[in-house]
């Protein structure tokens, strides 16, 4: 039973990124830097066939320095229908050069690509929505890699919920054990 879990969450997070109006399509990302803990909904890119997961983002952003800092990563999905609750841990990778970089970035379609090209960073003040300004010769797109080392599972039902975590083994294999819900 373990792994047809693990394989049906497995499907739930591609879902996530090829069906534009699922769940898991927006979720929670937390970052920790000088013990303090911060959360933001990013969306989800990608999942490799590593249990790698792919996220966007401008490296002017907050979230780049605080992975440079700290490395540890939390990823939270939700589904309201299921009452299927995903919770990931890990590493982030942050990638802003080479073949994987330049495939991401060619996925990047029409107006989303002015999201990698504001002449100011993420977060900076301005006085008015529409005084952002962009620089089209330049852009700050960053490729981020949430590299899973556990994963909790928390389906909620009746009679019993199901509660599940698996934590990659030395071998990058993924080992899974029920826990009490």
């Amino acid at each position: 039973m373990l792994n047809e879990i693990l394989s049906s969450l497995r499907n739930e997070i591609k879902f996530g990124y090829l069906k534009r109006k699922h769940p898991f399509r927006y979720f929670s990302l937390g970052s920790s830097i000088n013990q303090k803990i911060n959360q933001r909904t990013v969306v989800l890119r990608n999942l490799s066939e590593d249990d790698e997961i792919y996220i966007y983002t401008d490296y002017r952003s907050q979230k780049i320095k605080e992975f440079s800092a700290n490395k540890n990563a939390s990823a939270l999905f939700y589904h309201p229908k299921k009452l299927l609750q995903i919770h990931m841990q890990g590493k982030i990778q942050i990638i802003t050069s080479g073949k994987e970089y330049e495939k991401e970035w060619q996925k990047v379609q029409g107006n989303s690509k002015k999201d990698f090209v504001t002449e100011l960073p993420p977060g900076e003040p301005i006085n008015n929505p529409d005084e952002v300004k962009y620089k089209e010769e330049q852009h700050h797109f960053c490729l981020l890699k949430l590299q899973i080392q556990q994963i909790e599972y928390l389906q909620l039902k009746r009679p019993n919920h199901i509660r599940a975590r698996y934590t990659k083994n030395e071998k990058n294999e993924w080992e899974g054990e029920f826990l009490n819900p």
